[in-house]
């Protein structure tokens, strides 16, 4: 990204305080198999801090996505990171019962994590009374955001086509969906289509408003299709929806997953920071619709003579 936008962008965020971050703290989970463990980071100051519930993709953990769980809460969010039972650090075997069911189990991780907000809160030194329950979103990378589509009203369609249990949560009202995989059917490769029966989604009641990343190179072993597979939850789910596109992108988009990971293999630090500024500029607006934040991004993206990816909303 050129000089100039660089720095337009960066004047629309806020300035980074100091994070305090507690891990782990362990909710109880009957019926898991596995105490849920969750990562809390939130900045050192200020009151009214909108909540991000924040889903790994496979097998990462609260530890993962640094780049992104560090920059959105040294500007003002309280970042939730829950450790799914597919974490490698889990080290649950591929013969365990609950290995079909994880999908689901993602999900239930998700709500347990808003139902005990008062523990987690309570959890991190001086944070208690400066949430803002009002304002909470949802994020994912990958399976993590299959995960968090599902709060979002995303269902998942069963072998005749008819949509499953409808697992969204009103308290939700924003969404960020990174490399967010689209349709299933005849869309899946036949790998993916016999081991993965939950890939088969409906985004009709997808109603929540959302941005969605996808990277312009990402090819998924998924889907017989190309990159576009990923544009599938914009395109096909209703209500206020934005797109971010990333030129160059592969899963990794760039490397949110964490600096230096073997899983990136498209690192651009330029990308992640571009990720960064636009993801907190949509949340920012979302939760504060008079707020400027994404506006004045989505002008800093389309003026870049050079620009690392492009918007479009609906």
């Amino acid at each position: 990204m050129s000089e100039p936008s660089r720095a337009n962008t960066r004047a629309i965020t806020s300035a980074p305080t100091p994070v305090v971050s507690v891990k782990p703290v362990v909710l109880s989970a009957p019926g898991r198999g596995e105490d849920l463990q969750v990562r809390v980071s939130a900045p050192a100051t200020g009151r009214d801090l909108p909540v991000i519930v924040f889903s790994h993709g496979y097998g990462w953990s609260m530890d993962g996505y640094a780049p992104l769980a560090d920059f959105w809460a040294a500007r003002g969010f309280v970042v939730l990171q829950p450790t799914h039972l597919d974490s490698r650090t889990l080290g649950l075997p591929a013969d365990d019962p609950r290995t079909p069911l994880i999908w689901r189990f993602r999900v239930e991780d998700l709500k347990r994590v808003l139902d005990q907000l008062d523990l987690l809160e309570a959890s991190v030194p001086g944070l208690s009374g400066r949430l803002d329950r009002r304002r909470i979103a949802v994020a994912g990378h990958s399976w993590g955001a299959q995960t968090a589509s599902m709060l979002l009203g995303a269902r998942v369609l069963d072998s005749e086509g008819v949509p499953g249990e409808d697992m969204s949560d009103p308290r939700v009202t924003a969404g960020v969906l990174f490399a967010l995989t689209g349709r299933g059917g005849d869309d899946l490769s036949p790998f993916a289509a016999e081991h993965f029966p939950f890939m088969n989604p409906s985004f009709d009641d997808m109603t929540t408003p959302a941005l969605v990343v996808a990277g312009d190179q990402d090819k998924s072993a998924l889907s017989v299709r190309g990159p576009d597979w990923f544009t599938d939850p914009y395109f096909l789910s209703p209500g206020a929806k934005s797109l971010l596109t990333l030129f160059g992108a592969e899963h990794s988009l760039g490397g949110i997953p964490g600096h230096s990971v073997a899983e990136t293999t498209d690192e651009s630090p330029e990308r992640v920071a571009l990720i960064q500024q636009l993801t907190w500029a949509f949340l920012r607006s979302a939760f504060h619709p008079e707020d400027p934040s994404w506006l004045a991004a989505r002008s800093g993206l389309e003026e870049d003579p050079h620009p690392l990816g492009q918007l479009q909303s609906k």
